[in-house]
């Protein structure tokens, strides 16, 4: 075996084993298939990943299928979300498709099935289905209408889509085997009657079917030859290959259902029931908060298509569920913006610094480098004058040897700057510094070329000159939830686990070279982190959100 086959993932490998055993290239076709009914999270881009990953590798093309087939929680907005969120991403789809353009086909086919003997129309309730189906360890009992004649069934049926009856009142079942080991082969539901009106075919259909009838049968229309999905869907698989089997001709390609381990995250939830239940309860702000694990949130935040890819890229294609540190996450991301971020100076937690022999009146422009890591960024310029804000954790009357920042009769570095000294410190009535008088070496300029700009101090500090600043809202973010596993627990609610200080605002002062920037613009924070422009942004008042800080946890953890 070589090396470049012993590095394909399993489904790299099952694809490989296809070609070599006859299926051309040309017959390869993937898709990706959500329900419009939520907006995309981190889960999802794992999915999203492999299939159209899948497409790029094997020039194939890659459907983006949306599974509509329950009007009374899909909408339209979650469609263009979604959209758009694969796009961000950098993936590009062949076709645009929807579960309900085949609605009619699905209706025929299983007019087909019930014809063939293989559907009929239950009335019984729901609980009484429940009940006559077993458990995983009895088997079930034929219900009382499962020998319903043919004719029967086909009139029902008809009365179903034609509206004549209630919710609840008839359902259409696949009749396999109510003994099966494998409790989904046990005349699983085909359709059921909801009079709701659908997003796209709005009152023409009464009647809509269940999941495991629509998808494969609608892989099958669509040619797809691999239909890949996350582990929870390897017990369906057999009866996705029951449903093919009825329809499909002798000559046919069907497609071949595998699954992959979903991606599961600390410190998350990506249900999206329950993350619906955080929007409609106004603990966040939207599907689009910052706070939240979806890819509209990630974009908002300030994430970047590539890292959100490359922490997929990281995570791999395995065979079993397991859960990933969010740390990487934010390792990914910090990775990238660290090549890409102008840096600027900004200000969060002010105290007014007093450079008492610097000239009074006077103000000069110095010159910064906007990206060490990218030589082709370039310069910006930066005023510099007597009064400055530094932050309030970057100084301390009394200090031991351990602190290398700014203290009463110790140097440091203004960045880009002069080095200055502490010299005294001016107390309100309650005690606090309200200022902080220091000296500077006017030799000491940074970039000068002289001795003394050479001189070397232990602590550098990033500033904004008061005069020329500008104030600006910081929305800083921690996780939302304070535990692990905020769903893995049986006798608590995942919304107890609420972080409480999730979210914090503070008024800062930026450098006036941030004025210019637009909403979505991503920025280092020299010594604070990564932050960019929100949308919430206005002429008068810009927001910018913290994406992620600068110490980096996950390489301490590997």
């Amino acid at each position: 075996m070589s090396e470049e086959v012993k590095s394909l993932n399993f489904l790299e490998q099952i694809i490989e084993e296809d070609l070599k055993e006859g299926m051309s290239p040309k017959q390869l076709r993937f898709r990706f298939p959500p329900e419009p009914n939520g907006y995309l999270h981190i889960g999802h881009t794992k999915a999203i990943a492999i299939n159209f990953g899948l497409g790029e590798k094997y020039n194939a093309p890659v459907n983006l299928r949306f599974d509509d087939t329950n009007p009374a929680k899909e909408e339209q907005e979650f469609v263009d979300a979604i959209k758009e969120d694969i796009a961000w991403l950098g993936y590009k789809w062949d076709k645009e498709c929807y579960s309900s353009d085949y609605f009619q086909q699905l209706y025929d086919w299983a007019v087909f099935l019930i014809k063939e003997g293989k559907a009929y129309v239950d009335s019984q309730s729901s609980e009484a289905m429940a009940e006559q189906k077993g458990t995983p360890t009895e088997p079930g009992t034929d219900g009382p209408f499962r020998n319903r004649p043919v004719n029967e069934n086909l009139a029902l049926f008809e009365q179903m889509k034609n509206g004549d009856f209630e919710e609840g009142q008839h359902v259409l079942r696949a009749k396999i085997d109510m003994t099966h080991n494998n409790m989904l082969m046990r005349d699983p539901l085909m359709y059921r009657v909801l009079k709701k009106s659908h997003h796209r075919t709005g009152e023409s259909w009464c009647i809509y079917p269940m999941y495991d009838w629509a998808h494969g049968e609608s892989d099958y229309v669509e040619q797809v030859s691999h239909s890949l999905c996350s582990l929870e869907f390897k017990p369906h698989r057999e009866l996705y290959e029951w449903f093919l089997a009825q329809i499909a001709k002798d000559s046919d390609q069907l497609p071949k259902q595998r699954e992959f381990a979903r991606l599961n995250l600390n410190y998350t939830v990506t249900s999206k029931r329950k993350l619906a239940k955080l929007v409609e309860d106004g603990v966040v702000t939207g599907w689009d908060d910052p706070r939240m694990p979806t890819v509209s949130a990630f974009r908002r935040r300030g994430y970047t298509p590539t890292s959100v890819r490359n922490f997929i890229d990281k995570v791999g294609v395995a065979k079993r569920d397991n859960v990933i540190d969010l740390s990487l996450l934010e390792f990914c991301i910090r990775e990238d913006l660290n090549k890409i971020a102008p840096r600027v100076m900004a200000v969060l937690n002010p105290v007014k610094l007093v450079i008492t022999n610097y000239p009074e009146g006077e103000e000069e422009i110095l010159i910064a480098e906007n990206n060490p890591e990218d030589e082709n960024a370039g310069e910006r310029e930066v005023p510099f004058s007597k009064e400055l804000y530094i932050e309030q954790e970057d100084f301390k009357e009394e200090a031991n040897r351990k602190f290398f920042r700014l203290t009463l009769g110790k140097e440091v570095r203004l960045k880009n700057a002069y080095i200055i000294k502490g010299e005294s410190v001016l107390k309100d009535g309650d005690g606090n510094i309200t200022e902080i008088h220091c000296t500077y070496d006017p030799k000491s300029k940074s970039g000068s070329g002289t001795e003394e700009s050479m001189r070397k101090v232990k602590g550098t500090l990033h500033w904004v000159s008061i005069q020329h600043a500008f104030p600006i809202e910081v929305r800083q973010y921690d996780r939302l939830f304070s535990e692990e596993a905020p769903d893995g627990h049986k006798d608590k609610d995942y919304t107890e686990f609420l972080n409480p200080k999730s979210l914090s605002k503070v008024i800062g002062y930026a450098e006036p070279s941030l004025k210019e920037s637009k909403i979505g613009d991503k920025f280092q924070f020299q010594r604070l982190g990564y932050f960019n422009v929100d949308i919430d942004s206005t002429a008068d008042q810009m927001v910018f959100n913290k994406t992620v800080g600068l110490r980096d946890s996950w390489v301490k953890k590997s």
